[in-house]
């Protein structure tokens, strides 16, 4: 018995819920593709207004993915290396995105960055700046969702990293700055690598967050969740449409992430 679940054996009261798990999570996307009509998929994404919802989502996930490396990349190295206190605390408030409901995160970003928020206020009553309805609103709310996965996966990385490395080249006289940027990140590239792709795929679909902080504008804030969400109330298969796009990016962006890094550990 032993040797049959070694071999890769599954106990038959098994094998039903997973089989039910999996009709579950498949089904719905294997009548996405079915009920698709494929003869109007060509028009329907040579749509003006697809083609700038599609080229504002690409354009805002790789900005918000790009402002998640520049600050949580450090953050990360801080909740997996460095003796502060409150650690646990400032892991728990960092990964509070992670479950909270993206509304709520909308509604939040609105309180602290609105034109009477906490920060948002002072920034509209003395430079007259507004943030919330614009491109720069789609990519805070999107950093705000999709920075929690980067961060997860970077301090997984660095607490499974070999630190006599790092002590090494700490003993050959290098300072803590290089060590991180000779040493610690090539290390960790691969998890800073795997951290960006889940990061860019979070901030792809994001719609709560965005919808509520950033509103639906076309050309300004409308993405392509948001362009689904229009569609379906008046055209379904457009929305259908637009939703094999983003099916299709999802799809391709875990199968990347598999065959990549994934894989690596698999094996």
């Amino acid at each position: 018995m032993s040797r049959r679940l070694r071999d890769g054996g599954v106990p038959a009261p098994l094998l039903v819920p997973a089989a039910v798990a999996v009709a579950f999570l498949v089904l719905p996307l294997v009548g996405l593709v079915v009920r698709a009509p494929w003869s109007e998929i060509g028009p329907q994404l040579a749509r003006e207004q697809v083609g700038e919802a599609l080229r504002l989502s690409l354009v805002s996930a790789t900005a918000a993915t790009a402002l998640s490396l520049v600050l949580g990349v450090p953050l990360a190295w801080v909740l997996a290396r460095s003796r502060i206190r409150g650690r646990a605390v400032l892991r728990a408030l960092v990964t509070v995105p992670l479950v909270l409901p993206p509304v709520v995160g909308g509604v939040a970003l609105f309180l602290v960055l609105g034109r009477t928020g906490l920060l948002g206020g002072p920034l509209y009553e003395h430079l007259g700046v507004s943030i919330p309805f614009t491109t720069t609103a789609v990519v805070i709310a999107e950093t705000f969702v999709a920075m929690p996965f980067l961060v997860i996966s970077v301090e997984g990385a660095l607490r499974a990293a070999d630190a006599r490395f790092e002590d090494a080249a700490a003993t050959l006289g290098a300072n803590r700055w290089t060590t991180f940027r000779r040493v610690t990140l090539p290390l960790v590239a691969p998890g800073i690598a795997a951290g960006a792709v889940l990061c860019w795929a979070r901030a792809l679909g994001e719609f709560g967050a965005t919808i509520t902080f950033a509103g639906n504008f076309p050309g300004t804030t409308q993405t392509m969740p948001l362009a689904v969400y229009l569609a379906l109330q008046s055209d379904p298969e457009a929305a259908i449409a637009l939703s094999l796009v983003l099916l299709g990016v999802s799809l391709a962006t875990l199968l990347l992430l598999r065959d990549r890094w994934l894989g690596r550990a698999a094996a």
